[in-house]
């Protein structure tokens, strides 16, 4: 009865609190329930790959790499799609995207960076823009070049160490070129339809737009001698670029010249020709002639390739007059020198005091021997590489000895070694190892196709001599020995002996009559 009683009022109490717990509730399912968001995405890194301006033409490929927050859609160059790449295809690492673009006919991009984009799940953006630049050319406006200066040259791709890009060959200055692309400061050139090279930026200089692609005909060319030289004259309508090579076995040079194509109709071997034989041209490509040159002796003395106006001059240099020390004109290299000083041994010796000191102690025993000697230098003066080889131009020696200490991260290494370029110089190259090892120094290698520029000259058979390790304690010790410096000098002396001695063709008597004995 009681409960009964009281029933009404905890009804209405209850209702009198009502109100207040809706309008709670209502209040509580107004209020916006809180939310786990994303950071916003982040770029660490734009760049195209290569990370190098660029000159791109239709049918190449832009290649670039952005690194980022994970998970992301990645674009560039106004949308292109980038993939990201699972962690194993970057060396673990997470938001690592690459994408290509091939350029295609009628794409238009003048020296701009590149414009990279991250959008996140959530909708947030982050933009990034590449360092470097990139250029579409269009094949309707070809970009042209001239080489400049006396030591242009082309390269055969990108590759880079300490001794440069692997060389194609030099060129005279002037002599136009078709560029196609460029990555960094290499230009890529288009010598033929199916040839290309790169050539350093700091040796050609560009031309203005509205040139025609390089090409020529050839006319009918000459062969001729006067009391010095053989001449292969080829004449064209402007400067091309060309190759060449000098083979053994037969002995014969072959140049080819690109953009070029064939009228000639006969060619003239004039009176006076010593050291040419017969001559001969190929067309191998619509726009590649190649002439094949037969030489009379079985070792080259070197060759020079130039242009006067627009008539390319082969220049094809003749034996000496006797195959013999005396009356040869020998030019000798000390490398390095002054602020160059080379490799150092761990006792302080410096290669560049040892290579003048054996240097001059070889000029002593050719001098002695009849020999006329030429010196790059003859005291502790910085000469740039460039500059020697200029000025061996100039002096046109028989012969090029360069002498080098060699070096080494790892002590226990030692030995003599001996370097060439071109295999027709490998005899000389050959003689001076087979003389050094002579010494009692161990033995290293006879090392060809070497891409130093003492060895690049064409002009005169050129070797260069890495005596021995200043970085082995043994051979240091030997390199900074007056009497082992001596020894290596008439080492290099017979070396020189033993190669003049192979050049003269097995049953004759010399190139002009009989060869006196010399030891």
């Amino acid at each position: 009865m009681l409960f009964r009683r009281f029933l009404p009022s905890l009804l209405s109490l209850v209702s009198l609190f009502q109100p207040l717990t809706t309008q709670a509730q209502q209040r509580s399912a107004q209020r916006p329930i809180p939310t786990r968001t994303s950071p916003p995405p982040t770029i660490t890194a734009a760049e195209t790959v290569p990370a190098a301006d660029q000159w791109l033409q239709p049918g190449d490929r832009l290649q670039v790499r952005l690194t980022g927050t994970s998970g992301a859609q990645a674009t560039f160059l106004d949308g292109q799609p980038l993939t990201e790449l699972l962690p194993g295809q970057a060396q673990g690492q997470r938001g690592v995207y690459q994408g290509t673009y091939v350029v295609r006919p009628g794409d238009t991009l003048q020296n701009r960076t590149l414009r990279f984009q991250l959008l996140s799940k959530d909708s947030l953006v982050a933009i990034a823009f590449s360092k470097n630049t990139v250029r579409f050319l269009s094949p309707n406006v070809p970009q042209l070049a001239r080489t400049k200066g006396e030591l242009a040259y082309l390269n055969y791709g990108l590759g880079e160490d300490r001794l440069g890009g692997a060389k194609l060959g030099y060129l005279d200055s002037a002599v136009a070129l078709h560029l196609t692309g460029r990555v960094g400061n290499q230009y890529r050139v288009q010598l033929s339809q199916n040839h290309t090279a790169w050539v350093p930026q700091e040796v050609v200089r560009l031309l203005p737009p509205g040139g025609f692609v390089p090409s020529s005909l050839t006319g009918s060319w000459s062969v001729q001698g006067d009391s010095a030289y053989d001449y292969v004259r080829v004449p064209l309508t402007q400067r091309l670029p060309y190759r060449s090579q000098l083979l053994t076995e037969p002995s014969r040079l072959v140049v080819d010249i690109f953009g070029a194509t064939s009228n000639t109709n006969w060619i003239t071997q004039r009176d006076g020709l010593q050291a040419l034989g017969d001559v001969m041209y190929e067309q191998l490509q619509p726009d590649v002639f190649r002439l094949v040159l037969h030489l009379r002796h079985r070792q080259s003395w070197g060759y020079h390739i130039g242009y006067r106006g627009n008539m390319l001059e082969i220049r094809v240099k003749r034996p000496p007059y006797k195959l013999q020390l005396r009356g040869l004109t020998v030019a000798l290299d000390a490398g390095h020198g002054g602020t160059n000083v080379g490799a150092t041994g761990r006792s302080g010796a410096r290669e560049k005091d040892l290579t003048l000191a054996i240097a001059l102690k070889l000029q002593r025993e050719l001098e002695q021997a009849g020999a006329r000697v030429l010196m790059t230098r003859t005291t502790d003066a910085t000469v740039d590489n460039g500059d020697r080889v200029l000025l061996l131009r100039r002096l046109n020696p028989d012969l090029l000895v360069s002498i080098h200490v060699n070096s080494s991260g790892n002590a226990t290494v030692q030995g003599t070694s001996t370097y060439y370029r071109y295999v027709a110089f490998r005899p000389l190259s050959a003689a001076l190892y087979a003389q050094m090892r002579a010494t009692g120094l161990a033995g290293f290698g006879n090392v060809g196709s070497f891409n130093f520029g003492l060895n690049g000259p064409t002009e005169y058979p050129n070797a260069l001599v890495e005596t021995a390790f200043v970085s082995n304690p043994e051979d240091e010790k030997r390199l900074a020995n007056p009497q082992f410096q001596q020894r290596m000098a008439e080492a290099m002396r017979k070396g020189l002996v033993q190669f003049l001695r192979q050049s003269r063709a097995p049953g004759l008597r010399g190139w002009f009559g009989k060869q006196p004995a010399e030891e």
